[in-house]
């Protein structure tokens, strides 16, 4: 039976891998990654010597076929992101699912999910905010259809998440300003398990009041998390 393994890699932390993960990175034929040169230092890490190719949004039907008949010559491949799970708000997803069309329920075929780092559930569990039910929204459009989804996160109930990037940070608060009641809180994680790893939370005016004074922390990475209309939410 030929593998797909999912696997999930440290979303900053090169310590924060498992030990499945590893052993799986270690015995596959090949490692798909998203940029390998990423991959490469957490492979050289702990000294995995393997087979590394590309995989991302650039990616050709080529690409796909020699995925497909790796997996039809009981080959065991493993995927792998940047930081994180694989296909949460990331290219993966495509090969994911070309796999199932091309294979269907094939009993000679597994994707297994090997499990680990999520930017978005590190973020969840350290906000304070309701998690037992939340609306994952993650990279927001550029443009269309952006205030629109400002409009229903401020009317959502559940606590919302959503990924951004630095230059468009004060803009998304902007918007859960213009939207929210005064009072909504919102927590904003920045470079989550990295050296500077930042966390930011009161209500939208007061984290937009931080950030506009402290722009020089306006880098890396961000998880926004905005807590539910009408759930209080303890200081």
């Amino acid at each position: 039976m030929s593998k797909f393994y999912i696997v999930a890699t440290p979303i900053g932390n090169l310590e924060d891998i498992t030990f499945r993960a590893i052993d799986i990175l270690k015995s596959v034929d090949l490692i798909l990654a998203e940029d390998t040169r990423v991959t490469r230092r957490l492979l050289d890490k702990y000294e995995i010597k393997n087979n590394l190719d590309s995989y991302n949004s650039f990616s050709t039907e080529s690409k796909k076929n020699k995925i497909i008949n790796l997996l039809k010559d009981n080959k065991g491949i493993a995927l792998v992101s940047d930081a994180g799970t694989p296909t949460i708000s990331d290219p993966g997803v495509k090969i994911v699912s070309d796999l199932y069309q091309e294979f269907g329920d094939n009993p000679e075929i597994e994707i297994i999910p090997i499990p680990g780092a999520s930017a978005v559930l590190s973020a969840l569990s350290v906000s304070g905010f309701p998690s037992s039910e939340f609306t994952f929204y993650g990279f927001l459009p550029h443009k269309k259809g952006r205030q629109t989804i400002f409009k229903e996160i401020a009317e959502n109930k559940k606590t919302a998440v959503f990924y951004e990037s630095p230059h468009r940070l004060l803009k998304a608060i902007n918007s859960l300003e213009e939207f929210c009641e005064d009072d909504r809180k919102i927590f904003v994680a920045r470079e989550l398990t990295k050296i500077y790893e930042q966390k930011v939370r009161g209500t939208v005016k007061e984290v937009k009041r931080y950030f506009e004074k402290n722009n020089d922390k306006i880098r890396g990475e961000f998880v926004i998390v905005v807590s539910g209309v009408g759930k209080p939410v303890k200081h």
